[in-house]
């Protein structure tokens, strides 16, 4: 394989890319540390003097010592339900842990959020986790330790598909698969909520502060008029003891947390599936340099090999079709030994056929026709892929259109949709109209999807999506009879930028789960490889078909 990419010169241009991103890692790192205290320090306060480890101690302690949590979702809900008092992390923690050594999703009621209660982002959210270990095929340990649905906005979270009920057909789903299911009640766990530990492999409970019942006391006497406490009810005693329905008593957290150890370090291993690993090497060049290549101004061209060279080994790439479609870079790399297909938009200046200089970024119909095919090859071949999208979408005009770009575009999503093989996706730039989709955005189902802080997602960029937004607004005002002056338009148009701009922050798309987390950059190669060892848990891959792709 060929190596790629070079030194990097500091300038100043660098140095001013460098404060740029340093500086939007400092505010997310503010930011999320914010989100990580929960309902603030006085509700932790409050939690622990009730015998309760706070949520994010609870995770600690269960998995390896030393060992670092993949964490999932941080900035999930991050600025909604503000009418409500909000809910940081949508009032839940999950992510993948080491236990015994073996990768295990952890989902885990923050209880100093409103009582740990579900908000509709919270539902979406364990449905994730769901989601992830059913495509990794990885043990799932719930730690519960909720009020139940938050009322207000239960006609969010109840009925649908994709709502609460769906959790408890997952959990039926993955005991059918065999994937082991544990579950421990470490504080309320009420009504339609307690079906999720009691579908669970094996329940445990931790006596005197988890409780666990259909309908709690307050409920129950107006209902049926019965007086009872929740802990006669549905305490540790009553379904240890009595019921049946938990299978173990615990007598506080942590041997609560250490009794989930012990289960898991009796697992069976399973076959993997055979991805090709060889030893790691670390890329050629430092990782901490893409600070100063990704540009502050996001209409300025910059080189991806030079950004693929700080994440593969020892910078080497073996590259697809390296003079063809020269907006999409293809080829196969290693990440820290994993044998991986890079598909990657190019944003460099490029000539075109007509002679002139554009800036990249755009596919055309050869770079789609290209990404196709080689995706393709990586499922024959049994190689995970790696998207790395920085794509203003797919080009337009006529010569695009008389070209066939709709039908090579169609190729490309084709191709992206019907692959098999483990898929992750890192937005590093601009995520724009349909290029999200041949590029494997959300909807695509790629294993894990991350975000750097230099990340937009929408429908097209800020200026186009205003300008086009403004053009509307002002000829509906006029059809009103309104003359709209050149000062008012430009009012307008500040207004509709500043909107549009605040949706196209990385964090408004991190709130709403459309990525997994915003990343620093230099992490990108440690979660490719976390993905990729989840990943190979799954034997079960199934022959790749790719459908109706026109030649």
């Amino acid at each position: 394989m060929a190596r790629i990419g070079s030194e990097i010169k500091k300038s100043a241009v660098t140095k001013a890319n460098e404060e740029y991103l340093l500086s939007a890692l400092t505010r997310l790192k503010a930011e999320g540390h914010t989100v990580k205290l929960g309902g603030g320090k006085d509700a932790i306060e409050k939690h622990r003097k009730r015998g309760k480890l706070f949520v994010r101690d609870r995770i600690e302690k269960l998995i390896d010592p030393g060992s670092k949590f993949l964490e999932v979702g941080l900035f999930t809900a991050y600025g909604m339900y503000q009418e409500y008092g909000g809910a940081p992390s949508s009032g839940t923690v999950f992510g993948v842990g080491k236990i015994h050594g073996r990768d295990v999703v952890v989902v885990a009621n923050d209880a100093t959020v409103k009582a740990g209660a579900w908000f509709p982002m919270t539902c979406k959210k364990n449905l994730r986790a769901q989601e992830i270990a059913i495509e990794n095929r990885l043990p799932i340990v719930y730690l519960v330790d909720s009020a139940g649905v938050f009322l207000p906005l239960q006609s969010e979270i109840f009925p649908d598909k994709e709502h609460f009920g769906r959790i408890f057909r997952n959990n039926a789903i993955m005991s059918s698969m065999g994937i082991t299911q544990i579950a421990a009640i470490m504080g309320p766990c009420v009504a339609g909520g307690a079906y999720l530990p009691i579908m669970s492999d094996e329940a445990m409970i931790v006596d005197k502060t988890g409780s666990v019942f259909l309908a709690g006391s307050h409920l129950v006497k107006a209902a049926i008029g019965e007086e009872i406490d929740n802990e006669s009810l549905g305490g540790a005693t009553v379904h240890c003891e009595i019921s049946g329905v938990t299978d173990h008593k615990m007598k506080d957290d942590e041997e609560c947390l250490a009794k989930i150890r012990s289960i898991i370090s009796k697992l069976g291993e399973r076959q993997k599936a055979g991805f090709d690993r060889t030893e790691p090497k670390p890329p050629a060049f430092s990782p901490k340099e893409m600070y100063g290549l990704m540009p502050s101004d996001r209409a300025k061209p910059y080189d991806m090999y030079q950004v693929l060279a700080r994440i593969l080994d020892d910078s080497e790439l073996e590259e697809y079709k390296e003079g063809y479609g020269r907006t999409i870079i293809t080829g196969y790399g290693r990440v820290d030994g994993w044998a991986v297909g890079i598909v990657a938009n190019q944003r460099q200046v490029v000539k075109t056929k007509e002679g002139e200089m554009q800036v990249g970024g755009v596919i055309y119909s050869d770079s789609a026709d290209k990404a196709a095919r080689f995706i393709m090859n990586c499922n024959q071949k049994l190689i995970p892929l790696v998207f790395i999208q920085d794509v203003a979408g797919f080009m337009v005009g006529s010569r695009a259109e008389q070209g066939g770009i709709i039908k090579d575009g169609a190729k490309m999503v084709n191709a992206v949709a019907n692959s098999v093989v483990p898929k992750f996706t890192f937005i590093v730039g601009n995520s724009y109209g349909a290029g999200n989709y041949a590029m494997c955005g959300k909807a695509y189902d790629p294993r894990l999807i991350y975000a750097w802080p230099t990340a937009q997602i929408a429908v097209m960029g800020g200026k186009q999506a205003s300008e086009t937004l403004l053009s509307i607004k002002v000829q509906a005002m006029e059809r009103g009879g309104q003359h709209i002056s050149q000062e008012q338009q430009a009012q307008l148009l500040k207004e509709i930028q500043e909107r549009y701009d605040a949706e196209l922050d990385p964090l408004f798309a991190a709130s709403r789960l459309w990525v997994d987390g915003i990343i620093d950059p230099v992490e990108t190669r440690e979660i490719l490889s976390r993905g990729i060892t989840m990943a190979s848990h799954n034997p079960d891959i199934p022959k790749f078909n790719p459908g109706v792709i026109q030649t």
